[in-house]
């Protein structure tokens, strides 16, 4: 054989050599990726063949499906529109999911190996195996609560987000964000109109996309008093302590005053720590902070839960929601040493503070439950097709950033804010409930911010919910009196005690 053939021949194994290894990679290693591709209109047609599971609560639900006489079988269809969105997001034909439906897109679809049983039995029977069902931990009473006073709140504010938890197991009781949308839209069949509708919403400045309660952090104001109220009792002082006060301080290296909300509030030279919290004196935990320690303060919020950026909420056993990182800041100066102006200013929740509003939740929970924060979650059940539980949530503790002591001197605290102090129009009858006011400044020019973290305990004794309700820019010169007023309202709904 002459060298040009040989050459010819060698060009040929070559070429067949790397079909040959295209073929393979196609077929084992990319098959899996081509079969669930967006882009492959067959497996779309297949998916919307069978029956996705519904996701529920209270025994209502809030995504199901309808049948239809076009190519997809069947259209995801949102009764509750705006109210559940940012929990239960939706289920687009050609993009990702969002939301529960995103967390639990296995099991929904029925491709999760918990539903393997059912898939097996329906090939025997000869019918289709459809989705699981997913019942979520959420009141529905306490969810259309917090989203009427959201959306109709006396403030003027025209965002924000409110949180309502079980103390005792971490089930998320309610969980609102507005402004909201309607997800009907975005799961249309017909993909254009479905890109259009996302895209206005994704353009709108108000961001009505984005869940406020998990995603969005903001500086706590006074809620974050709380934790320094336990740093200080974790280090000898009680509730009866005296701690300085006064009408204005100036933390050592700062040219700027803190100065208290009113003038009448803790004017004197010293303040006792209950005191201090019950009218919420920026005087006397600005200097509070400061006598502690940056160390001190910043370990105080590691410990109720600052700083983790891996906190999921939905399944206890999978994914959940992400959760945004509230943080504390660095409060040091470039050369390293603490920022004493700036501790100052973050013991009463300003400078680098931030918060977001599960978290404010946890910390009232906290407080409530003895000093145990339970992980929050939302997914109470998985059920089969035919219902059968697959799962059921098992509370499971998350931290315990104070014993029972603290949290029993934090728990009289807060009742004195709402009883004699900034929370009372938290009051719930026939409840006792404690809390803490915040009211933040953010930029500058624009209204403050207002807060409100706080629980409610039945005539039983039992910690029935704990709240946090933060409304963005809200007009006028307290805006944490709407906050504590929306808050004991949806903790009422989520006793059991009615909506609003």
């Amino acid at each position: 054989m002459n060298a040009p053939l040989r050459k010819a021949g060698v060009v040929i194994l070559v070429l067949f050599g790397l079909l040959f290894a295209n073929l393979n990679w196609v077929q084992g290693y990319k098959a899996d990726a081509y079969r669930t591709s967006d882009y492959n209109g067959r497996v779309t047609v297949a998916e919307y063949e069978v029956p996705r599971g519904v996701v529920e609560a209270d025994g209502q639900a809030l995504a199901q499906n309808k049948l239809t006489d076009d190519t997809l079988k069947y259209l995801r269809q949102y009764p509750e529109k705006q109210v559940y969105a940012p929990i239960v997001g939706y289920k687009p034909v050609n993009i990702a999911e969002v939301g529960i439906e995103r967390t639990e897109n296995e099991f929904l679809s029925g491709a999760s190996d918990k539903l393997f049983a059912d898939r097996v039995s329906a090939m025997f029977t000869g019918d289709k195996a459809g989705g699981g069902n997913v019942v979520l931990s959420i009141k529905t009473k306490a969810q259309e609560t917090a989203w009427k006073q959201l959306t109709n709140n006396q403030g003027g504010a025209k965002k924000g987000s409110a949180i309502a938890i079980d103390p005792r197991t971490g089930a998320i009781q309610a969980m609102a964000s507005f402004p909201s949308y309607d997800p009907n839209p975005l799961a249309s069949h017909d993909v254009k109109a479905a890109a259009a509708a996302y895209n206005e919403l994704n353009k709108d400045k108000d961001k009505p996309l984005l869940n406020r309660a998990l995603s969005e952090t903001y500086p706590p104001g006074s809620t974050f008093k709380v934790i320094i109220s336990a740093a200080a009792l974790q280090n000898g002082y009680t509730q009866t302590s005296e701690i300085k006060a006064g009408t204005s301080y100036t933390a050592p290296g700062s040219g700027a005053p803190i100065r208290n909300s009113e003038d009448q509030t803790c004017p004197g030279a010293v303040v006792t720590l209950k005191e201090a919290l019950t009218d919420s004196c920026n005087t006397g935990y600005a200097q509070l902070g400061v006598a502690l320690g940056g160390d001190k303060v910043k370990k105080a919020a590691r410990d109720w839960g600052f700083e983790q950026d891996d906190l999921t909420v939905g399944n206890l056993e999978g994914s959940g929601l992400p959760v945004a990182a509230s943080r504390t800041g660095e409060i040091k100066n470039p050369d390293g040493s603490t920022d004493q102006a700036g501790l100052a200013q973050s013991s009463i929740g300003q400078k680098d503070v931030r918060m977001t509003t599960l978290e404010g939740a946890l910390i009232a929970a906290t407080v409530a439950n003895g000093g145990r924060q339970m992980r929050p979650y939302l997914v109470q059940q998985l059920l089969s097709p035919d219902r059968r539980p697959i799962y059921n949530a098992a509370p499971q503790t998350l931290r315990t950033p104070v014993n029972g002591e603290v949290a029993g001197d934090l728990r009289e605290m807060m009742v004195s804010v709402v009883e004699n102090g900034t929370g009372r129009r938290a009051k719930i009858s026939g409840f006792e409930v404690g809390g803490k006011t915040g009211t933040a400044q953010n930029a500058t020019g624009a209204d403050n911010h207002g807060w409100f973290i706080g629980f409610a305990f039945n005539d039983k004794g039992e910690a029935v919910s704990a709240a946090c309700v933060m409304l963005e820019n809200v007009p006028g010169d307290h805006p944490s009196a709407e906050a504590a007023r929306i808050a004991g309202l949806i903790m009422k709904a989520a006793a059991g005690r009615g909506g609003d």
